[in-house]
């Protein structure tokens, strides 16, 4: 019990404390899962992250049912979503009740604009840590590159690149494998 407890307690906290969604967390899950609690390695939080992705739903709370599920099973993976997604619900909630009355205030548009660019300064923090871990040869670097230009060029989705990179994985590390 005092797992589940701990896994909902921490994804709230992650939940409530981070802005701007899926990958501005990731840093937060990163202190939280892997180094202050050891529930996942650094490795496995990024194929969480990309399974996230690549599936329906939001990626934090995917990302949360997938450590709580590692961590506690059924139980833990529930225990993780509700835990992320419920400081949400009580903040939406609030804003909703709310926002309208507030909306039209300079003030308020101003610190939106303020909390956009601190996300984007989030987002490009840790797209510079999957860079680091990532992109660790010529070969994944073309591969790196073609995404973005794919990604950047057409409106083909996401689910089309993190297959098209999960079978050039796949032959990458096989020929590793055929050379070793």
């Amino acid at each position: 019990m005092n797992k589940l407890a701990d896994l909902f307690f921490t994804f709230a906290r992650i939940g409530g404390l981070t802005f701007g969604g899926g990958y501005a967390m990731l840093p937060m899950l990163q202190r939280e899962v892997v180094e202050k609690r050891g529930w996942a390695t650094e490795n496995e939080l990024m194929d969480y992250y990309a399974i996230g992705q690549c599936t329906p739903g939001i990626i934090a709370v995917n990302t949360a049912t997938f450590i709580g599920q590692q961590t506690a099973g059924i139980a833990g993976g529930i225990v993780a979503t509700l835990g992320v997604a419920f400081p949400s619900l009580i903040i939406i909630t609030l804003i909703a009740a709310f926002i309208q009355n507030f909306s039209d205030l300079a003030i308020v548009q101003n610190a939106f604009a303020g909390i956009r660019i601190c996300v984007c300064v989030l987002i490009f923090n840790t797209v510079i840590k999957l860079w680091k871990k990532a992109v660790v040869d010529k070969a994944t670097l073309v591969l790196f590159i073609l995404i973005l230009i794919g990604s950047v060029l057409t409106s083909v989705t996401p689910v089309i690149f993190v297959i098209f990179a999960g079978i050039v994985g796949v032959i990458l590390k096989n020929k590793e494998v055929q050379h070793s």
